[in-house]
């Protein structure tokens, strides 16, 4: 094999990989493991893996008992501390390469569980917009009969009744409101994909959402300009992203608020389709906050319709959200603790023939 045959070998390895020396010296790292990190193969390697985890780390310690044995040695169930990104609970496997390096491969335990998470959260999703039609004929009309007889009512109390029939056409209200956003779930019908600039929609979310709901919140935008086009419907994109980019702006504090929207490429995600078709996803938007953070027992519901924290929310946001992500055929996850909170969003890739059929969405004639 050549060079370049054991490098195109590295770089597609389907988790994370690094290679370090024996003293903790980070000598390589594959793409997987960038993005997994959150920071470039170039940054990685100027500093030693225990000053960015830790000295005590469990991964440091294998590093240097793989090194001391020469022979091959795996960690279970390891919590995982990184700068900038929750605690996550990995697998480690380790084994000595030539020179005295070491290879470490990361398996992050919650990746299918996030996922399977996902797929049912897409199902029930998916269950609210059979009940939208029904919802809508049968109970706005007669919530519309309750708000009319309550004004009639009206007319002929006196001021301290009147509070209650005020009370009966906001109530009633506030119910036709909550209807019309479970009805939204039937609304966008079958979608159009196309080949589509993810940044040109990441741009146009984060210019709306800087002038209206998070003028108040710092952004940090860091995208991978390499990244090819995806498959996808450009408008439904767009509200995933503002939908995201709401709940993030509101969970900041009002103070020192931040939320850091990244762009990459994942090789080796794939899931299966409802056709029984297996669809790579490589495709990865980002969306962290310096926020509250999730609470611990919604964490694992937070994608179903009806779930949520806020006093006056209805829950169907995050349900739409998932909705969306899954009829374009792509997974979306979740991981939160106190202080952040990140959203992954995994797409497929337009193909050649997708982009010259299509022409390429969010691009001028000249820049496509």
């Amino acid at each position: 094999m050549t060079k370049r045959d054991y490098e195109t070998l590295w770089q597609a390895l389907p988790n994370p990989a690094l290679v370090l020396s024996a003293d903790g010296a980070i000598q390589d790292a594959n793409a997987v493991a960038e993005d997994f990190l959150g920071m470039s193969r170039r940054a990685l390697m100027v500093r030693p893996l225990g000053r960015l985890i830790g000295e005590d780390s469990r991964l440091v310690g294998l590093v240097q008992r793989v090194a001391e044995a020469n022979r091959p040695l795996s960690e279970y169930r390891v919590e995982f501390n990184w700068p900038e990104t929750p605690t996550r609970l990995i697998d480690i496997y380790a084994a000595p390469v030539n020179a005295g390096d070491v290879l470490v491969s990361l398996y992050p335990r919650t990746s299918a569980e996030r996922m399977d998470r996902a797929m049912t959260s897409r199902d029930a999703a998916r269950s609210v917009v059979g009940m939208a039609s029904m919802l809508a004929h049968e109970i706005k009309n007669p919530l519309a009969g309750i708000s009319g007889a309550a004004q009639l009512l009206a007319m002929n109390l006196s001021a301290e009744d009147q509070e209650l029939t005020t009370l009966i056409r906001d109530e009633a209200d506030r119910i036709g409101k909550l209807v019309e956003q479970v009805d939204a779930f039937g609304d966008f019908g079958l979608v159009r994909r196309s080949a589509v600039n993810i940044h040109d929609v990441l741009d146009r979310a984060a210019a709306s959402a800087k002038a209206g709901f998070a003028s108040h919140v710092r952004f940090v935008e860091d995208y991978d300009p390499s990244l090819p086009p995806a498959l996808s419907d450009s408008d439904q994109l767009m509200q995933v992203v503002l939908n995201l980019l709401k709940n993030a702006a509101e969970a900041v504090p009002a103070v020192g608020g931040m939320i850091a929207i990244k762009t990459a490429y994942r090789a080796g995600v794939k899931v299966m389709t409802a056709r029984g078709r297996s669809e790579s996803l490589p495709l990865q938007i980002t969306v962290l906050d310096n926020g509250s953070g999730v609470p611990d027992d919604m964490r694992a519901h937070i994608f179903e319709p009806f779930v949520t924290s806020k006093v006056s929310g209805s829950g169907l946001g995050l349900a739409l959200v998932s909705k969306i992500v899954a009829d374009h055929g792509g997974v979306i996850s979740c991981d939160s603790e106190p202080g952040m909170t990140v959203f992954r969003l995994l797409l497929p890739m337009a193909n050649e023939s997708e982009i010259t059929e299509t022409g390429l969405q969010g691009l001028d004639e000249d820049a496509a």
